[in-house]
């Protein structure tokens, strides 16, 4: 097994997240804890996603079947991160607003989905890392 496929996802969520977290923190003018997690810039989603279907790009090539598999992953990821969850973000601050003060009311998160920005920030993010995880680890 080539470990390129494995190393990619792996190193571009480690990468991205630390990525979110400090532009949180720094928008938020304070340690972003509470902000970790679904939503903000970049998009941990489509940077995975990105990062696979670049790799097996520059390997396989894009006639390759996995390749067309890893772009249909692409879209399917980037829609629902963009309009399905956004949505589910909006029922929730709904809920929110209906239910406060209710003692038994736990808050929802509201933050859930991607903007444009965000994804595209992912998916720029996934592609640098698919191209630096061929560069070091070359053709398998």
């Amino acid at each position: 097994m080539d470990i390129a496929y494995l190393v990619t996802p792996l190193l571009t969520w480690i990468t991205v997240g630390p990525i979110k977290f400090l532009i949180n923190s720094v928008r938020a003018r304070k340690w972003a804890f509470n902000l970790v997690g679904n939503g903000g810039f970049p998009s941990n989603h489509s940077a995975v996603v990105s990062s696979m279907a670049t790799l097996i790009a520059l390997r396989e090539g894009i006639g390759h079947p996995a390749f067309g598999v890893a772009v249909t992953l692409c879209f399917i990821v980037i829609i629902d991160a963009n309009s399905l969850r956004q949505h589910v973000g909006r029922q929730a601050a709904a809920i929110n607003r209906l239910a406060d003060g209710q003692a038994a009311h736990k808050w929802l998160r509201e933050r859930m989905g991607h903007t444009v920005v965000e994804i595209c920030g992912g998916l720029a993010t996934g592609i640098a890392i698919g191209h630096l995880v061929h560069a070091l680890f070359g053709r398998g």
